[in-house]
């Protein structure tokens, strides 16, 4: 009797149950939304200016629908969850939202149209970026498999003030990684005007937010050369997993 192979998870499915399990464990609960997303809530609520690059066509795919009648996009990240998140639970609030986004960008090696994001937020009071910095150690830690060390560089966004650029260096492990400081993520405390604009009064409560791409951690901890390869059906690559 010909023996049958056994379907599996894709392996960007693999690492979202990865990523859930850790942060489940340290309080943080998953949520998702509409990948078909309002104007107010990709770009509006979360302090976007209306001139922003970020709305122009070469970098949002926009449409018009039957049943709404605002301009929608396929979101360009997962923040508009987290607003509608604020909007519906009130703090204390740990989350994270992994899923699908979409840019209007050509596509090569390193970058595509469609790919995976992880975001995340913890709001409360007296949350400050050490405890963004813990979170960050703690689940690049267990992610990789080894002892981290996370640094803060200065950076715009307009979601969060202050904004940071993340890198992350691997201390242990027989990873290529160990010892190398890698840009991960940008993040940083949420802005007092996404806090007002989601119904939460920022004079009470701060946290911090954080933003990655999924597709871009398989690449650090598989060594995978092309991006592309996770959406080509190809079973050569998948299995691999």
């Amino acid at each position: 009797m010909q023996q049958v192979e056994k379907g599996h998870q894709h392996p960007i499915t693999q690492m979202i149950a990865e990523i859930n399990n850790i942060f489940a464990e340290i309080g943080f609960v998953f949520a998702e939304g509409p990948e078909a997303e309002t104007e107010v809530y990709n770009f509006d609520k979360l302090n976007v200016a209306k001139d922003h690059p970020s709305r122009d066509m070469q970098d949002t795919f926009w449409f018009k629908s039957k049943d709404v009648s605002e301009p929608m996009v396929l979101r360009t990240h997962t923040s508009p969850v987290q607003a509608r998140f604020m909007e519906t639970h009130e703090p204390p609030i740990r989350m994270i939202v992994p899923g699908k986004v979409f840019r209007n960008e050509a596509t090569d090696a390193t970058h595509e149209a469609q790919f995976y994001q992880l975001e995340g937020m913890y709001i409360d009071t007296g949350v400050h970026l050490g405890h963004l910095k813990g979170t960050l150690e703690h689940f690049f830690s267990r992610f990789f498999s080894g002892e981290t060390e996370i640094r803060f560089r200065p950076s715009f966004f307009p979601f969060v003030e202050p904004g940071v650029e993340v890198d992350m260096k691997l201390l242990s492990g027989d990873s290529k990684l160990a010892g190398k400081w890698i840009e991960v993520m940008g993040a940083g405390m949420i802005h007092p005007n996404v806090l007002r604009n989601c119904g939460i009064d920022p004079d009470v409560y701060s946290g911090f937010a954080f933003g990655m791409g999924i597709d871009r951690l398989g690449v650090m901890r598989h060594g995978i050369e092309d991006i592309r390869d996770y959406y080509t059906g190809d079973l050569r690559f998948v299995t691999q997993f």
